[in-house]
């Protein structure tokens, strides 16, 4: 899918950059794989806030989008590209050869009329899925399982993708787009391809407007606020809000580290994407 700019009609139209839908499927979703979707507003059980910026929106549906890809060695047609409000990757729909219909995420170069396979070994073709330890080196892949038939965890996004760069007792390591190198069970389930859409990130939207369509709330700048309701409050005139820039509840907000440094899962990172790059 390409880009497309609106004429400046209106203040609202100038300068908008939005993805170009115009091949997707015009309809409705599935209704046997839709479920109903409610809102919290960013509100827990209690009705208390634990995430600002969430309200309003439009009403949504919940496509129910196959992770774990593990219908084997049953070869499935893909019936149409759709729009997914859930997510920033379209979603393709595939009908198996014995008639069962299942949503997954769509790659890109996959087209209507292709076929895709799923199974310990198939070919590197986008939309197959494999066993990473069954993958070339060097393939590109995305929603890689982190355990083996818990469904794809890693590279889901708009335009994201892994790089598998070899292999080592009974585990593969792969590349991610943060540049972290890690570890991954060599029985777990990846698909081969990079994830459709990947023009989402040059997107602009031109007014505030379209955020609320998409049920983000504006926030007020911490500095702009009383003492009481922010640590960045108060002060005389304009002030940055002290030396070290916090959350509202006193937490960090400039790259602090808050990984457990004796996590268990440490020991499968073998780069932190924290370091720096090779070029």
């Amino acid at each position: 899918m390409a880009l497309k700019s609106a004429k400046p009609t209106s203040p609202g139209r100038r300068h908008l950059v939005i993805v170009d839908k115009s091949g997707l499927w015009k309809g409705g979703p599935v209704k046997s794989l839709v479920e109903g979707k409610r809102k919290t507003g960013g509100r827990n059980n209690m009705g208390h806030v634990t995430a600002r910026g969430i309200g309003g929106g439009h009403k949504q549906k919940y496509r129910k989008v196959d992770f774990k890809r593990r219908k084997w060695d049953v070869e499935a047609t893909v019936e149409r590209i759709e729009y997914d409000p859930n997510r920033s990757a379209f979603i393709a729909l595939l009908k198996y050869a014995d008639g069962e219909l299942s949503y997954i995420i769509a790659p890109q170069r996959l087209d209507v009329g292709n076929t895709v396979i799923a199974g310990e070994k198939t070919d590197t073709k986008p939309g197959n899925a494999m066993l990473l330890g069954q993958m070339p080196v060097g393939t590109i892949c995305h929603n890689i399982e982190m355990r083996p038939g818990k469904g794809g965890q890693i590279a889901r996004a708009a335009g994201t993708y892994v790089q598998l760069v070899g292999r080592d007792r009974g585990m593969v390591m792969v590349r991610l787009k943060s540049g972290e190198q890690r570890f991954v069970p060599a029985d777990c389930m990846g698909t081969v391809g990079a994830v459709s859409n990947p023009d989402n990130s040059n997107t602009y939207f031109a007014k505030a407007g379209r955020n609320r369509w998409r049920g983000i709330k504006p926030l007020t700048r911490g500095v702009a606020k009383n003492p009481v309701d922010h640590p960045h409050g108060g002060g005389e005139g304009k002030t940055s809000g002290g030396r070290h820039p916090v959350s509202p509840t006193g937490k960090s907000a400039k790259g602090a580290r808050t990984r457990n440094p004796k996590a268990a899962s440490n020991k499968m990172i073998i780069r932190s994407r924290h370091k720096k790059k090779k070029r």
